[in-house]
């Protein structure tokens, strides 16, 4: 039976046909692409950090926020203290889109998460020319060999990778290579159900190394708290931001700081 992430993910294929264009232009296009930012370290600077997410809808919850001008709401974030941008480009589901992206990363200065759903190598290269900081790898959607040629692959362009999982057993597939960044989502991709006591289980597992990060369903300061306890390092969050009236004073509510900033 075909699930939620097969069918988002036969839906990017078909997008992905309509867009690619001959490997040698790609190579061209490559060497002038925008210098990266290090994603790694920003979200390894002291404290909690927040991936803060420009998203306009979700297959789980419809129509979130308009979102007229993202590069403005990511100028938002920035001065509220986020540590990454995370733009949605995934077009049907999400109503996402490169042009947002390239709005985004013109209007700040830290680093952007492509946020997408990764199932083939031109979408990888897309990512570097476009100016991804870190690109998302979702295990679930992708065969063991795809899962170790991409990260190698989106590695030796330059680009910090974030490793999703879901469960157990895609705990144990992230890490047959050596993933920096991890994720735990707590929304199951192929039902959309959300389950906060996967982060209790997974998150703990992830070797004190590696960047934590906790997604999905995220949205009061006493649920990042218990995050932070179980050993999390950052938060990705999308629907709260894009919903507060104010994103900056959303920012540090879940990250228990005062209107100054500080913890």
């Amino acid at each position: 039976m075909s699930t939620v992430l097969d069918s988002i993910i036969e839906g990017v294929l078909e997008d992905v046909k309509r867009r690619e264009v001959p490997l040698s232009q790609m190579r061209e296009l490559l060497q002038s692409a925008p210098e990266l930012r290090g994603a790694l370290n920003s979200l390894s600077q002291p404290g909690t950090q927040i991936i803060s997410e420009v998203k306009r809808s979700s297959p789980s919850k419809g129509a979130l926020a308009d979102i007229p001008s993202p590069g403005k709401l990511a100028e938002q974030y920035q001065e509220g203290g986020a540590a990454v941008v995370s733009v949605l480009t995934e077009e049907r589901r999400f109503k996402g889109s490169i042009a947002d992206f390239h709005e985004v990363r013109s209007a700040i200065d830290i680093p952007v998460l492509r946020k997408d759903f990764i199932v083939t190598d031109f979408q990888i290269l897309e990512s570097r020319v476009i100016g991804a900081d870190l690109l998302l790898l979702i295990v679930a959607g992708l065969s063991p060999s795809q899962y170790v040629d991409f990260h190698q692959m989106a590695t030796e362009l330059g680009m910090d990778v974030l490793v999703e999982v879901h469960n157990q057993e895609e705990l144990e597939r992230a890490f047959e290579i050596n993933p920096r960044i991890v994720g735990v989502n707590s929304r199951n991709l192929k039902t959309l159900e959300l389950d906060p006591r996967v982060f209790e289980e997974l998150l703990p597992q992830i070797p004190a190394n590696v960047i934590r990060v906790a997604e999905s369903g995220i949205s009061e300061r006493d649920e990042v708290a218990h995050i932070e306890a179980l050993g999390g390092k950052a938060i990705l969050v999308g629907e709260t931001l894009v919903k507060a009236g104010n994103p900056q004073h959303a920012i540090s509510r879940l990250l228990g700081r005062d209107e100054t900033g500080t913890l």
